[in-house]
């Protein structure tokens, strides 16, 4: 081991990480606006621990002073997706872009490994901006499913237990798991427009229920008390009955009355 200062070296890849999971996150965000559905399910980031570098430096014979090019994937950023096919639009977004250049890419799900492990990797370039000026980094960008990532969690927890040589019994097991969870995703996908119309139905159902009690509560701030109280009566029996068309109209019934409320407050 050199004498390096690893949290100076490891600081850029730090800063990769903490940017990257924002601007997926962002781009989370902006496409269920746009689109009402988002391809992104979750991000999670994370930099290998030294001892993780160094392992892996040294399986793969990387001198020292090659780290930085040798290891791609001390900054790495994992985007868990519902559907597989999502995991291609993600991609090709990813690809778009233009605050990183893509090195290249590994499909380990069309060509998933002997051990059954499946997700897509992209290897990019992504710029920091250091107090020394910018310094270009590698990280590795995961994109899987959510049943992918639960095998991989797995396979990984058994390989650390048993030093990367697993029982072949055990090898086996995981193979049959690595297949009932593609299978898995295979049947997910199959009932995709149902599932993703129960989604919708389910969010819109919260976001009608939100602004109900929001707008009462606002109600309640132009002293209209015994309005907000009759709503609220209101509210309660439409919730108990799951009557989501009559949910929506007394959020336009609310809606008005804080209108009136408004201009009450203005003459």
């Amino acid at each position: 081991m050199d004498g390096r200062d690893w949290n100076l070296f490891l600081q850029p890849y730090e800063q990769a990480v903490e940017e990257l999971k924002v601007k997926f996150k962002t781009m989370r965000v902006e496409l269920k606006m746009r689109e009402a559905y988002a391809p992104i399910e979750f991000v999670t980031g994370r930099v290998k621990k030294i001892s993780s570098v160094l392992e892996k430096a040294k399986r793969l014979n990387v001198p020292a002073d090659q780290l930085e090019t040798g290891i791609e994937d001390i900054a790495g950023i994992r985007i868990m997706c519902q559907f597989v096919d999502d995991i291609r639009r993600v991609a090709e977004l990813i690809r778009s872009r233009k605050d990183l250049s893509l090195v290249y890419e590994k499909d380990y799900i069309t060509n998933y490994k002997d051990s059954g492990y499946r997700s897509y990797h992209m290897i990019v370039e992504y710029p920091v901006q250091t107090a020394l000026g910018q310094k270009i980094v590698l990280a590795e960008i995961q994109i899987r499913t959510l049943a992918m990532n639960f095998w991989a969690t797995i396979e990984h927890s058994l390989n650390y237990k048993y030093k990367e040589s697993l029982p072949e019994d055990v090898k086996e097991r995981l193979k049959k798991a690595a297949e009932a969870a593609f299978q898995l995703d295979t049947e997910m996908s199959s009932i995709r427009h149902e599932i993703l119309d129960a989604q919708r139905g389910f969010e819109e159902g919260a976001n009608v229920v939100s602004k109900v009690l929001s707008n009462i509560q606002d109600l309640y701030f132009y002293h209209r008390i015994r309005e907000a109280a009759q709503f609220q009566m209101k509210f309660n029996e439409l919730w108990e009955q799951n009557d989501m068309f009559g949910l929506k109209q007394l959020a336009m019934d609310i809606e008005a009355a804080i209108i009136r409320a408004k201009k009450n407050n203005q003459s």
